[in-house]
């Protein structure tokens, strides 16, 4: 069945593995953009963001599903969360409403289970809470770390192992998925009618991966044995200020998500997984590390 799905976030990291795969499922796509972007076979561009009503109303318009991808993941303020996060998808939620859209697909976040460690979890929590009562049959997608070609957060997690070393949070573990699995879950979901669901997804290695485990693989990626330096939550903080100051909006490790990484548990929940009928990873975390590896040579970025 050929569907049309509307898309916040398609010209992002995410966004864009996920119209590449919506076409490749033969869908037709409808995406929002800030910026003017080049024809493409099967794609409808809607200039707008999520602050405009209208635009999400003209996104939304003859959907049979919307996929919310947008957010905030770095903001120099709470408001600034609260604003991308919490407002925009109370109104993307509204205007799949007001269109008769048959589904709404959220990306949310594991930091959404701990909302009290940073306010970008807190947002990302209160958003949730908008999707459950915009009365659309929803389901929302929990990603652990997302990584694959086109990422730039990892980007330094790789460098660094390049240079022989990993700078890491305490202790703890992570879960991790493959951008091109997330986009494969996102329209899956989007062409399903499994009822409302908070899914929460990952590489299917069950209790992730160590901080250590972690270094050590993106170490193979780039064909070194980094060590791997776990640094205090104090200094990790103090390290988000100074990223936050030398780097401004463009930080990678802000104050707030020095908070969020300090947890000691950022794995996902084997049974709170999407039904095995309706997805699986295929991709291997190695595998897929050494991919990006490659795409970050490929690009000047390694």
């Amino acid at each position: 069945m050929t569907l049309t799905l509307a898309l916040t976030g398609a010209t992002g990291f995410v966004g864009k593995a996920t119209v590449d795969h919506a076409l490749a499922r033969g869908h037709r796509v409808r995406a929002l953009t800030r910026r003017d972007q080049p024809p493409r076979d099967g794609v409808t561009w809607i200039a707008g963001n999520l602050d405009s009503e209208d635009a999400l109303a003209r996104l939304a318009s003859g959907a049979d599903a919307v996929v919310h991808i947008a957010g905030v993941v770095n903001a120099l303020s709470p408001a600034g969360f609260i604003n991308g996060n919490v407002h925009g998808t109370a109104r993307m939620a509204a205007a799949a409403a007001s269109m008769g859209v048959r589904r709404f697909v959220h990306v949310s976040s594991l930091s959404a289970r701990e909302p009290q460690l940073s306010e970008y979890g807190r947002s990302k929590e209160r958003a949730e809470d908008e999707v459950r009562k915009s009365g659309l049959d929803w389901t929302m997608i929990r990603p652990p770390g997302v990584y694959g070609p086109g990422d730039m957060e990892m980007r330094d997690v790789f460098r660094m192992a390049k240079f022989g070393f990993v700078v890491l949070p305490p202790a703890g573990r992570v879960s991790l998925v493959h951008v091109h699995d997330l986009a494969r879950l996102l329209v899956a979901m989007a062409e399903s009618d499994s009822g409302r669901h908070i899914y929460e997804c990952d590489d299917g290695v069950d209790g992730g991966y160590s901080h250590a485990e972690f270094a050590r693989l993106v170490g193979g990626a780039v064909g070194k044995r980094p060590i791997p330096i776990h640094v205090p939550r104090a200094l990790l903080h103090l390290a988000g200020h100074a990223d936050r100051f030398l780097r401004e909006a463009n930080a990678k490790l802000s104050p707030d998500r020095a908070a969020y990484l300090s947890h000691p548990d950022w794995t996902a929940t084997p049974h709170h997984r999407p039904p095995a009928a309706l997805w699986a990873p295929q991709i291997a975390t190695l595998d897929g590390l050494v991919q990006t590896a490659d795409w970050y040579r490929s690009q000047g970025l390694l």
